[in-house]
């Protein structure tokens, strides 16, 4: 057992004796050490050993037989299972203007097929991920749809997806996967195709210099970017870094708009942004209304999504569209694929949505200076 900062002895050994069970070392009806055994192996008092089985009981991966000893019974219902027709979804964010109508689209599938959905949030963090998968496989569910927390970055709990191999649950990601796992069932928008449109349509519009934001930390950002180097690229036109704002998870409130107002207060030469998505954009444009400066006629401003802040805000803004409902029936059916037993040779399920550019109000046509 390894002592884990900041942590109680009887939390971390209650913490390894439930991955051992999740994850199948520890097999349901097999009995465990005995007090002293534990107490013995691991240099803690007979007390600490009581008060970490004394959870796993309540929270009913043990059970004490009187006379006999200690059994696990935490896999239980995964072992013998059978169909339970519930689903679980775990996403990063609940209230994401994004997610609700990916949820429907899900739930629209789901319930065709006579499935519950369990659902979850992490709020993009990987820590509260592991948090939820450990929830989710003391539950009794057929499969699991992820959208994974900080996708960019490799994933720190491998082994909770290992267990769910272990105890076959099948689970499929959505908008992206961790580096370790790209060979997983993945749903995905072409990010880079989506910003390379972007970008040329804004070329093409007479745009020289062109500053990119994008998110560091998911795989989607780092698509997005990939596009919009590409676009420059292709038109001949330098890569300068300099005029690129990189953003994380925790900085998306504050950094793009800030490094905006800073990019204008430096005199940098830009006549366009393209935003990572339509949120972003929508602070870009407030913080340039700061100094007066207006969008399209100063500079043109794309967002990414198609949401209802790029139809309802300040300027409507030009954007790419994010069929929401569309990829959330597209995972569902996967998982239902997935559920059933189906190869990927033999899947019918698109995995790649390909990107339609929105044309609206917030670009300008500088070869004429006529707004678009």
């Amino acid at each position: 057992m390894v002592q884990e900062a900041g942590k109680a002895k009887y939390y971390v050994l209650m913490d390894n004796l439930k991955q051992d069970i999740l994850s199948g070392k520890i097999k349901t009806g097999e009995k465990i050490s005995s007090e002293n055994e534990l107490a013995a192996k691991f240099k803690i008092s007979r007390h600490t050993v009581r008060k970490a089985l004394s959870i796993l009981e309540n929270e009913g991966f043990l059970e004490a037989v009187h006379g006999k000893g200690t059994f696990c019974i935490g896999r239980t219902r995964k072992d013998n299972r059978g169909a339970s027709h519930n689903i679980a979804v775990i996403t990063t964010y609940i209230s994401d203007y994004i997610f609700p109508r990916v949820i429907q689209g899900i739930d629209y599938v789901m319930t065709r097929e006579g499935y519950s959905i369990i659902l979850k949030n992490t709020g993009n963090s990987q820590k509260n991920e592991a948090k939820a998968l450990e929830d989710i496989m003391t539950k009794n569910i057929d499969g699991l749809i992820i959208e994974p927390s900080k996708s960019e970055i490799f994933c720190k709990h491998m082994n909770q997806y290992e267990a769910l191999d272990m105890i076959k649950v099948p689970y499929v990601f959505l908008q992206g996967t961790y580096p370790q796992m790209k060979d997983k069932p993945n749903i995905v928008m072409d990010d880079v195709e989506g910003t390379y449109l972007l970008t040329k349509y804004l070329i093409d519009l007479g745009h020289k210099h062109i500053i990119g934001i994008f998110k560091i930390d998911d795989s989607q950002g780092t698509a997005r970017h990939k596009g919009y180097i590409k676009a420059l690229n292709e038109a001949g036109m330098f890569y300068n870094p300099d005029s690129v704002i990189l953003f994380h998870t925790e900085d998306r409130g504050k950094k793009p708009a800030a490094m905006v107002k800073q990019f204008v207060e430096s005199k940098m030469d830009m006549d366009a942004i393209v935003c990572y998505n339509d949120q972003v954009a929508f602070e870009v444009i407030k913080a340039l209304e700061i100094y007066n400066i207006k969008v399209p006629e100063d500079i043109s401003v794309t967002g990414y999504d198609n949401s209802m802040i790029a139809e309802n805000g300040p300027v409507k803004l030009t954007t790419i569209s994010h069929p929401q409902e569309k990829i959330g029936e597209m995972v569902a059916e996967l998982l239902l694929e997935k559920i059933r037993g189906i190869e990927d040779k033999d899947s019918k399920v698109e995995r790649i949505v390909k990107p339609e550019l929105i044309i609206r109000e917030s670009c300008i046509n500088r070869k004429y200076n006529l707004s678009i």
